[in-house]
């Protein structure tokens, strides 16, 4: 069992990550397995990696009907908790491989649990539909419609590139001066007509309770946060390996204030998600 845990714990943390958007939630999903492994007979091992995935799985769908109910009370937007990424162990390259981009995270909100459940297992862990209707107890031919549901949800067509892509962190570089200075006009000229800011404080801090869809609201708002954080001391901006992907983290005194996620599309940025629950910052 131990050697089941080194081999397939990564494996089985970003799936468990990616269906509840939580390290705690994931980390307790995996331990909780493996305890009850121990006591699965040997024989109904020999697919071992199908075997666990399908109790994770099942685990993190029990999992989702109490956090749907909390994320009703939940006070503004709820966004999923970063993790790093940063190391070059087996372990992190496995997470980094298979992980959606964040704003794919973000959207998979918006689906039932088990359609977001059949689209990681196809989209981000690479399983074939027979696996799929295995490891979630349903048809094959079931399983197609949960995926066929699921982009259709998201808005995803055809082929869509659906992982986190390169940004040029020197245009990030010019856009995060360029809010420093106040410089409202190139932040502008920066950001796409149809942008959309998202901040999660969750009651804890201070942040936007719905989305800013304006682009002139964006920019302000984002100068704003970011003078009042520099009136709280002395404030660092740096870029950190986030979620596979490369994540600016905001600093007051040393402690991390912000973490934001950014995404571009045709030279612009459209989606920008700015985490601010401290309790979702304590592994940043």
């Amino acid at each position: 069992m131990e050697e089941l845990f080194e081999q397939y714990r990564a494996l089985l943390f970003t799936l468990a990550y990616q269906l509840t958007g939580s390290t705690a939630d994931a980390e307790d999903v995996v331990q909780d397995v493996f305890y009850k492994a121990h006591e699965i007979q040997p024989e109904r091992l020999k697919e071992p990696k199908a075997y666990l995935c399908k109790m994770v799985t099942n685990r993190c769908l029990d999992l989702q009907k109490s956090a749907r109910k909390k994320r009703e009370v939940y006070v503004g937007p709820w966004l999923p908790e970063p993790i790093p990424t940063s190391g070059e162990d087996l372990v992190e390259k496995i997470v980094r491989r298979d992980m959606l981009s964040y704003a794919m995270l973000v959207l998979l909100e918006r689906l039932t649990p088990s359609e977001r459940a059949a689209f990681i297992l196809r989209e981000a862990l690479g399983f074939d539909y027979a696996e799929i209707a295995e490891l979630l107890g349903k048809r094959e031919t079931s399983c197609r419609m949960l995926m066929s549901r699921a982009k259709s949800k998201l808005g995803i067509t055809g082929e869509e590139h659906i992982t986190a892509e390169a940004v040029d962190l020197d245009w990030v570089s010019r856009f995060l001066t360029s809010l420093e200075q106040g410089n409202v006009d190139h932040v502008l000229s920066l950001l796409s007509e149809d942008v959309i800011l998202v901040t999660d404080g969750g009651g804890k801090v201070v942040a936007a309770t719905s989305p800013i869809q304006t682009r002139d609201q964006v920019a302000l708002i984002l100068a704003g946060a970011l003078h009042a954080l520099k009136s709280q001391g002395s404030l660092r901006a740096e870029f950190a390996p986030l979620n596979g992907e490369t994540g600016i983290v905001l600093r007051t005194e040393g402690k991390p204030a912000a973490v934001i996620f950014l995404q571009h599309r045709h030279g612009k940025f459209d989606r920008i998600y700015v985490v601010r629950n401290p309790d979702k910052l304590t592994r940043v």
